[in-house]
């Protein structure tokens, strides 16, 4: 990946977007790269109850098949939950393994209580539960039990008398949201890199990467595309349901992390589908993805030599590629990801071909449907049908 490429990768995960407080990313990062290569024409869409665009290529075409693609910008956050006499600052977990966060430094994001709207941040701080190993017993030290998120607490090292006081006067509060504090660098094995948030700062990168590629090779002309980035997904995929309601798209792609499951330990005997970093972008087949729209990716791939990997989900995707059914939408839906490591902890990692196989094979499926004519009648009539099929029969192997 071009250096110019993944410094805007690494500022859009950079950016503080924890769930419910995405501007950062959606209208400090992303918004003005939109204006900087939108064509004329093209429009953004801003939102009343969340911080979420919607960049739209045909705003005045309803009638064209629409396509929404989204990516979210929410990240798993920590929170205050309560001041102790101490000076301990106890938080919440949220989506994290309580043992992923002890030691890490993070930022704390907290509202002027004096002036409503004005936000402050401290660094410096870090996660801690025990204290030390001298103060844990024998069944922690000896690995037999774990810790517990009612145990994490945020260290700021405060000392002296009145410690709550010190703590309460810098105006933190229940509710103050913390993020972890390490933004993405080149990893050490070829072509990989690591860092916090890959989930889901990459779907939002990749949205709009093949926004810029479809603007900057001429547009589309019978697609109208609504290139999406959506918030609340890490508590529910509150967000792009609603934008979904509102834009009633015909078709929906999800894209976001997905797992490593070769490399992931201890998990041999589940039999995951063996998806791998550095072996392409995944394609979800079951649960509500459409088989024709999947064709139309499947297609892409092969004849411009995108790796591909498929993955196997059973009721739900986990993205939101579930967006349109959870909005009553009926929508053609699928999920597009790429294999990462280390899933909601500080140190995810990921490979920059996944992620540039995925932006591909969007920008290119894009404008296959739309060189093709694909419209509304294709997908409802475009079903597979498995009362027609041809009996399968084992051959030999051809000898030599």
């Amino acid at each position: 990946m071009p250096e110019d490429q993944f410094a805007f990768m690494r500022e859009i995960l950079a950016a503080p977007s924890p769930v419910g407080l995405e501007g950062a990313m959606t209208y400090g990062v992303l918004k003005p790269r939109f204006e900087e290569f939108m064509e004329k024409g093209w429009e953004i869409h801003q939102f009343r109850g969340n911080a979420g665009l919607v960049l739209d290529t045909a705003p005045e075409d309803a009638d064209k098949l629409t396509v929404m693609i989204i990516g979210h910008a929410d990240k798993i956050r920590m929170q205050v939950r309560s001041i102790g006499d101490d000076g301990k600052i106890w938080i919440n977990s949220d989506s994290f393994l309580p043992l992923t966060l002890l030691g890490h430094e993070v930022t704390l994001f907290s509202e002027d209580p004096d002036n409503p709207g004005a936000y402050r941040q401290l660094r410096g701080g870090t996660i801690e539960a025990l204290g030390a190993i001298h103060f844990a017993d024998a069944a922690l030290r000896s690995g037999k039990k774990g810790v517990k998120k009612q145990q994490l607490y945020l260290e700021l090292h405060i000392h002296g008398d009145d410690k709550k006081d010190q703590i309460e006067r810098l105006g933190i509060r229940p509710g103050d949201p913390i993020l972890l504090d390490r933004p993405i660098r080149r990893g050490f094995g070829e072509d990989t890199f690591t860092g916090a948030y890959l989930d889901n700062g990459l779907g939002c990168f990749v949205t709009a990467e093949v926004a810029r590629i479809i603007a900057e090779e001429g547009g589309l002309d019978n697609l109208r595309c609504l290139f999406t980035i959506a918030t609340h997904e890490e508590i529910g995929r509150f967000g792009s349901r609603v934008l979904a309601g509102e834009f009633a798209p015909d078709v929906v792609v999800g894209v976001d992390v997905n797992h490593d499951y070769v490399a992931a330990p201890g998990v041999g005997d589940k039999r995951y589908t063996p998806l791998e970093m550095g072996e392409g972008f995944t394609l979800s087949v079951g649960s509500v993805a459409s088989e024709f729209l999947n064709q139309q990716f499947e297609i892409t791939a092969r004849e411009f030599d995108i790796p591909i990997q498929r993955d196997v989900c059973g009721r739900d995707t986990g993205t939101d590629a579930m967006a349109a059914v959870l909005a009553s939408v009926d929508a053609a839906a699928t999920s597009i990801g790429f294999p990462i490591r280390n899933m909601h902890t500080i140190s995810e990692a990921g490979h920059t071909g996944d992620v540039l196989a995925s932006i591909h094979v969007l920008a290119k499926t894009l404008q296959y449907m739309d060189d093709n004519g694909l419209g509304l009648e294709d997908f409802r009539d475009g079903h597979p049908r498995l009362d027609g099929v041809e009996e399968l029969k084992w051959e030999p192997a051809e000898s030599d």
